[in-house]
């Protein structure tokens, strides 16, 4: 306004400085003297009441300004708090969203992020942003006060709807999780069939299996929606950068700009004060140009001293608030340069990187690794301690396997034998059988009684002879049947040997092959110490660097969620082989325990067998002495059959001659029967040999059975050596499985570790920039102190010549100019009317109602310098 004003009276100045035309002169030494009739008190009172008029609309002025800056506040709380409500209640939905992924509510649940963009700017005004964000909503419709509260009271029912929808849905997935596994749970108590149990896992495989693949989609999902706010965020960053650059040019720009006006409105001040130095020297304007002075000085003086105070005043409140700006600028910037020196000294501290997380989970990790190569070691050696233990074993195994072929052997000869001994009794009972036809035709052809004693007797010793040779033929069936059962039970056991050698060596190779993934696994504890040791090199590269708290915090919270998601879901993963291998180790002990019931059926069926031949024996013993009754009624048969034969002697008498002829060939048999005697003396001495053989092929098979005895004891062994093993080896299988989790966990972790790394590098370029910034802010403000210092004194100079200049003469000088200045902007001819029109011919102003007074006339002059103009020479003005 100042300028304004003090711009009109220099757009004013060249008439005042053009020469005055005789016409004017005339004009104003013949105007009367009209304003010196106006009454001073009058316009003093005025003054006086426009002033006051001018003190009320100040003080309501402050009263509103105090309003607004209330209301400002008022807002900025409200909108903290609808800022604060949106982030927890978009927290809240995130939450429900992930919790019902995890509870294995499919990839749809993650519908909701896509239906939800929190990155949208609301088109909207700017104090209902917040509120549209919270609603949801890209604007509030031209609705009343009322209308708007109602409308917002619908649409947060209607998110709070939508959120509680979610917590049902979240309620339902679990509730039917938990009821499949109650039902998983009743059918395993349960006593169940294998049919029914393998169909029980096979469904308990699927669900397994599309739970993975449902929580495998909803990773890709979230992984995808992290790219998306990463790349957002990077745009958003890039925004914000060229945005602040595009800031700091354009307050560049502002300080030139400002800094023009200053340098023009001190030009303005010293062409003024320089208009005032001339115009003390050569004394005040008698006339003016189109004008006169009038004597009204008091009040105009008191007005012009009035407004001089009020532009000090506010100079001074301009230069008492850009020094507080300046002084609370160099607070700034002196807690911004303490902090960056608290950060630069908390990256050089190694304590403060020894203490932090990624350190301490670096190093947790290296000592998780570690145990764990140190365990696999313990299991290595007793590994191969155990191998050489079945080493010995299978060479101990290998041995018996000799034996029992020997006693094979040795029985396939023994049988070999009893097949002579039959054959050899065979053809014994045949000569007996001669024997007693010879015998008969004998007793029947001789009468001696000698020779029927002799024949009895023989008959009774062969009939002796006969019984013994017939116990010691079923001795020797029953031995050979024995013989035969261990063949059988010996041909078992080999198999089973057989067996055990085939699960011995299949033992074998899988350990080979476990030996072969410890060795791998040392390997890669090998790659990951060297990993470990260059991201120990890294951390302490990037040790030194520094990062915002605020952001590192977030990152935390995040990365601290993403792992327990992905905890949650490795143990999810971790329970589904882990249920296969309980699956299958269950079936291997059934089979085990199916297998062991089966042997020890046909351990029972052969002592059955035993048994019953016992039981045999003991009633081929029993019925013997029923063979010996008998052959003694044989015997008293023979007996009558003499009896007879004596009886038909006296009969027979005419038949002497022939038995006297008989009687060399009765002599044959007597020799014959010598023979005979001899033959048996020899079949005794080789009987007696045979049950010499016979005792030692007793005393074989018995060793034969303690052998076989042993050999089932070293079995069981076996067994539970082969179970132990199995166990061993599942639990191996187990060890070697989370050990691959565990690598992949230490993979990932890795790759966070990379990530985090070169978050931290980009945080602490940005703070390098914010710091750059902050440097260029502090010298702009220096700057600026040194400018507003420069005005200071200018302006301290300008007051002090101004207090100077406070006498009575100054204000007199100032009041005329005023006058002038009154005078000039008023018309000449009516001297009471402001000048509204111009001239265009001669530029003289004049009001409008002279300007038309003078156009009616048919001489159409300028009252000033009397030139001639027509109605196109006159032109409205504003002044």
């Amino acid at each position: 306004m100042e300028n304004s004003e003090s711009d009109e009276p220099d757009k004013k100045r060249p008439h005042l400085d053009s020469p005055v035309s005789p016409a004017m002169s005339r004009n104003h030494a013949s105007s009367p003297t009209k304003n010196q009739t106006v009454d001073v008190m009058v316009l003093h009172h005025q003054n006086q009441k426009l002033v006051q008029q001018l003190d009320l609309q100040k003080r309501e002025l402050r009263d509103l300004e105090a309003k607004i800056a209330e209301l400002k506040g008022n807002q900025a709380s409200y909108d903290e708090i609808l800022i604060t409500t949106n982030q927890v209640w978009n927290q809240l939905v995130d939450d429900l969203v992930l919790l019902s992924a995890r509870a294995g509510g499919g990839p749809n649940v993650l519908q909701t992020f896509d239906d939800a963009d929190y990155s949208r700017v609301p088109s909207c005004p700017a104090e209902e942003v917040f509120l549209c964000r919270l609603l949801g909503k890209d604007s509030l419709q031209n609705r009343q006060n009322d209308g708007i509260a109602e409308y917002t009271n619908e649409m947060l029912a209607s998110r709070l709807s939508s959120s509680i929808g979610l917590m049902e849905s979240l309620e339902s997935i679990i509730d039917t999780q938990r009821t499949e596994t109650v039902s998983i749970r009743q059918a395993f108590e349960g006593k169940l069939s294998a049919e029914d149990a393998i169909i029980q896992l096979s469904r308990l495989d699927d669900m397994m299996r599309e739970e993975a693949r449902n929580l495998q989609e909803v990773i890709d999902i979230l992984h995808v929606k992290h790219k998306e706010y990463m790349e957002g965020i990077e745009n958003y960053t890039s925004m914000h950068s060229t945005e602040q650059s595009e800031i700091s040019r354009l307050a560049g720009e502002l300080e030139e700009c400002m800094a023009e006006l200053e340098d023009s409105r001190r030009k303005l001040i010293n062409l003024e004060m320089q208009k005032d130095t001339d115009a003390e020297i050569h004394g005040p304007i008698p006339s003016a140009a189109n004008g006169s002075l009038s004597p009204e000085k008091s009040s105009d003086r008191s007005k012009g001293l009035r407004e001089l105070r009020d532009s000090i005043e506010e100079i001074k409140l301009l230069a008492a608030a850009r020094l507080s700006e300046l002084q609370d600028a160099q607070e700034e910037n002196q807690i911004l340069s303490k902090d960056l020196e608290v950060l630069q000294n908390d990256l050089k501290d190694d304590k403060h990187i020894y203490s932090s997380r990624l350190y301490n989970l670096v190093n947790d990790q290296l000592q998780h690794w570690n145990a764990e190569v140190e365990r696999y070691k313990v299991l290595l050696e007793a590994l191969q301690a155990d191998r050489s233990s079945i080493v010995r074993r299978e060479k101990e195994v290998s041995i018996k396997l000799e034996s029992a072929d020997f006693a094979r052997n040795s029985i396939a000869s023994d049988n070999s034998g009893i097949e002579e001994l039959e054959a050899q009794l065979q053809k014994c009972k045949i000569e007996k059988n001669d024997l007693e036809i010879k015998a008969e035709e004998a007793v029947q052809d001789s009468g001696r009684k000698d020779i029927k004693a002799e024949f009895r007797v023989m008959a009774s010793a062969l009939s002796k002879e006969m019984s013994m040779m017939e116990v010691q033929l079923n001795r020797w069936k029953q031995t050979a049947d024995e013989a035969l059962a261990l063949q059988e039970k010996s041909r078992s056991l080999k198999a089973l040997l057989i067996e055990k050698t085939n699960e011995q060596d299949s033992l074998a190779g899988k350990c080979a092959e476990q030996v072969i993934e410890i060795k791998t696994l040392k390997t890669q504890v090998e790659s990951l110490q060297k990993e470990k040791l260059e991201l120990q090199t890294i951390l302490d590269m990037y040790g030194q660097e520094g990062s915002d708290n605020r952001d590192i915090n977030e990152i935390k919270e995040s990365t601290r969620r993403a792992l327990s998601q992905v905890e949650a879901l490795r143990s999810a993963l971790d329970e589904h082989p882990l249920q296969l291998r309980v699956k299958a180790a269950n079936e291997a002990e059934m089979a085990c325990q199916q297998r062991l019931t089966a042997a020890e059926a046909e351990i029972s069926e052969l002592r059955a067998k035993l048994d019953a031949s016992k039981r045999f024996v003991s009633d081929l013993w029993i019925s013997f002495p029923l063979d010996a009754i008998a052959s003694n009624q044989i015997y008293s048969r023979i007996q009558t059959v003499g009896q007879a034969y004596e009886d038909m002697q006296t009969q027979n008498q005419h038949l002497l001659q022939q038995v006297t002829e008989r009687d060399d060939y009765n002599i044959k048999l007597v020799s014959d029967s010598v023979k005979t005697k001899q033959a048996h003396g020899i079949l005794v001495a080789e009987k007696q040999a045979l049950t010499k053989q016979l005792q030692q092929l007793n005393a074989s098979i018995e060793q034969v059975k303690t052998r076989i005895a042993h050999s089932e004891e070293q079995m069981k062994t076996c067994f539970a050596d082969a179970i132990r093993y199995t166990e061993e080896e599942r639990h191996l299988a187990v060890t070697l499985e989370m050990a691959r989790w565990e690598l992949t966990d230490a993979e990932k972790e890795q790759k966070w570790i990379k990530y985090a790394i070169a978050s931290s590098e980009k945080e602490y370029e940005q703070i390098q920039k914010k710091s750059d910034e902050v440097r260029t802010e502090l010298e702009n403000e220096r700057y600026e102190r040194q400018k507003v210092e420069e005005e200071l004194l200018e302006l301290n100079n300008q007051i002090a010549e101004l207090i100077s200049e406070t006498s009575e003469a100054a204000i007199e000088r100032l009041q005329d100019e005023i006058n002038d200045c009154k005078r000039i902007l008023k018309c000449s001819v009516c001297s009471d009317r402001p000048k509204e029109v111009v001239i265009v011919k001669c530029y003289h102003l004049f009001c409008n109602p002279c300007i038309q007074r003078n156009l009616e006339l048919r001489h159409r002059k300028c009252p000033g310098c009397g030139t001639a103009f027509g109605q196109s020479d006159v032109r409205f003005v504003k002044i």
